[in-house]
């Protein structure tokens, strides 16, 4: 690998490193095409190691350019049809709770093949000093590798540590590393996301997707309603209501404390989760300028509670998992892509969210709890 993208390569397994600081977060990046920076470190490393390995034929079919349309109406729904990926992916796992322990007997992510990593990437420690490899914390690194039945351009997944051989279940430092892999992305379009069990996770290992969609989602400039303002927590007033967590680079740390808060409370109380983080204006009660709508200078993580979903129970035109409920639709057949509108998408979206009243007295049982804790 090229110095210049700050790679260092480890001596046992010459596995490809991306060492990286707060120095390198991406701030001011701008949704418009025009004068945008050029690719970051981290997103030459996924751009080429992920074409390298389409290339070679490692994934389960070719992605070509999808064709995409975005659904009239209000709700700006993004649509693309990718028949493969209802087809060729793998039969996800048997889930039948949300904290459902490891099973080293099903797939995981210590089972793959090997050249399915691209790389692995890990804070700096040492502070912007050169520390040796055998001194980084473990909990730092995150294997990076492709996922093989890609939604779209560059798809991976960021998998903390895989001999740890953790539950899908959020810890900290996952969150924190999907906050920073945004932030030190220069593309507007890198989507990180999170599916618990029982909200369409189809392999109980800890890990996230990372994608990128060049088309501009509702939920980056939706409007919000304060729910603890000093902990930058919100409600998501728009469809899917949820709730929404905004940070920029200075308060990473605090933001993954919180949002792990969060998910840690929908674990104990048996509530499936998604989570959606991408680049996104500051929360506002109030429709934006077109600047301010522009500017990405920091990072939106949605958080959307959601009934249960175990067994094989799915949709034939698309899921309701973290994308979907951020607006990006993957369809899996050509007459639904073509013939679906954006009422119809809110019917089937609709149904895998709460109640209204569960919803609010689960609100009212989360700030209590973030307010005491």
């Amino acid at each position: 690998m090229q110095q210049s993208l700050g790679v260092r390569t480890q001596r046992s397994t010459m596995l490809p490193q991306f060492v990286y600081s707060t120095e390198e977060f991406v701030t001011d990046v701008l949704q418009k095409r025009e004068n945008r920076p050029p690719p970051s470190k981290l997103d030459s490393l996924i751009r080429d190691g992920w074409t390298d390995r389409m290339d070679r034929g490692l994934f389960r079919y070719l992605l070509e350019d999808l064709k995409t349309r975005v659904l009239p109406g209000s709700n700006g729904y993004v649509a693309q049809l990718n028949v493969q990926r209802g087809i060729e992916r793998r039969k996800p796992q048997e889930i039948l709770s949300i904290q459902q322990e490891f099973n080293p007997s099903q797939f995981n992510f210590n089972k793959i093949n090997s050249e399915e990593i691209m790389f692995e990437m890990m804070k700096d420690a040492g502070g912007g000093r050169d520390v040796p490899d055998d001194q980084l914390p473990q909990t730092c690194r995150t294997v990076v590798l492709i996922n093989v039945s890609p939604l779209e351009f560059g798809h991976c997944l960021l998998v903390p540590d895989p001999s740890l051989c953790l539950p899908q279940i959020l810890t900290r430092a996952a969150v924190q590393v999907g906050i920073e892999s945004v932030l030190l992305s220069s593309s507007p379009g890198f989507r990180v996301g999170f599916n618990s069990l029982g909200a369409f996770a189809s392999v109980n290992h800890l890990h996230l997707h990372g994608y990128y969609l060049d088309h501009e989602l509702k939920i980056e400039s939706s409007l919000v309603k304060p729910l603890i303002p000093e902990k930058n927590l919100f409600r998501i007033q728009d469809f899917p209501v949820g709730f929404l967590l905004y940070t920029e680079s200075e308060e990473v740390e605090t933001a993954a404390r919180t949002i792990c808060k969060v998910t840690d409370f929908f674990v104990g109380e048996n509530i499936a989760h998604n989570l959606f983080l991408t680049r996104g204006c500051p929360p506002s009660g109030q429709m934006q300028t077109a600047k301010e709508r522009c500017l990405r200078k920091g990072v939106r993580i949605a958080i959307w509670p959601r009934a249960s979903c175990f067994g094989a129970k799915e949709e034939s035109a698309f899921n309701v998992a973290l994308c979907e409920l951020a607006g990006h639709l993957p369809f899996k057949n050509k007459k639904d892509f073509e013939c679906t509108t954006e009422r119809e998408v809110i019917s089937i979206v609709q149904k895998y969210l709460l109640p209204d009243d569960e919803f609010h007295k689960l609100e009212e049982q989360l700030v209590k709890h973030l307010l005491t804790h």
